[in-house]
């Protein structure tokens, strides 16, 4: 029986990675590095999970030198509070998001976040689309500060089910990347995949099933808690 949902966040609940995306840019720009991800750089970069692991990949494969960890670290920090100011004006919630929270909420099925970001970016989606999240309703969010190990490692998933208290068996995981996935089904999670404008060519195979979006399943019905549960490997 299924007992509680665990959403990604990026890309899952929002197309925030083209927000992430803007934000890179400007940080970059102002600090006169002279660096530009376009769409299609950006789309690559994102098969690396973590905003300052992206960027240390990015310097490393363009033989970028002289570059900190330090320098990293304050670079990501520059951007995640750009990415916060941007993100009002140009996010919602994918269809059928809210939907299936209210869902879960009437039916008392426990909600949870396990995501690679921060969990102050989780906090600004919360607040960029008016609450309609209701992140106070969810019992666990673990994200990128909380524990050491990225996506695709399952850590992030562990930790959350940790604090749900409850077997991989008891709950669901909803992702958009393979990255999400792999982490999802490496704690023994079924998992549902929608991807997102950056993922759709990702291979999503490992997943139990695959939507579109999570308002329209392949049959014109939304993603609903009762077909979550009937979900099997």
């Amino acid at each position: 029986m299924l007992k509680a949902v665990i959403f990604d966040v990026d890309g899952t609940l929002a197309e925030t990675e083209e927000v992430h995306r803007e934000a890179f840019n400007v940080v970059f720009e102002q600090s006169g590095l002279g660096w530009y991800w376009s769409p299609e750089l950006y789309r690559e970069l994102l098969k690396v999970t973590g905003g300052k692991e992206r960027i240390r990949h990015f310097t490393r494969s363009e033989g970028i030198t002289g570059i900190s960890d330090e320098d990293i670290a304050s670079l990501h920090r520059l951007k995640t509070t750009r990415y916060a100011e941007l993100l009002p004006q140009s996010v919602e919630l994918r269809p059928g998001v809210e939907r299936l929270i209210d869902e879960c909420l009437s039916r008392s099925i426990r909600l949870a976040i396990a995501t690679t970001t921060t969990e102050v970016n989780v906090e600004a989606l919360d607040q960029a689309v008016g609450g309609a999240l209701k992140l106070s309703q969810f019992e666990a969010i673990v994200g990128g500060v909380t524990v050491p190990e990225k996506k695709p490692s399952p850590q992030v998933y562990e930790v959350a089910l940790a604090k749900l208290g409850l077997k991989p068996e008891e709950a669901i995981a909803i992702e958009d990347a393979r990255a999400g996935v792999l982490a999802a089904r490496g704690a023994g999670l079924r998992c549902l995949a929608s991807p997102s404008f950056y993922t759709v060519e990702h291979d999503l195979s490992q997943a139990t099933a695959i939507v579109d979006r999570l308002s329209d399943r392949g049959d014109g019905k939304p993603v609903t808690v009762d077909y979550l549960d009937l979900l099997s490997d």
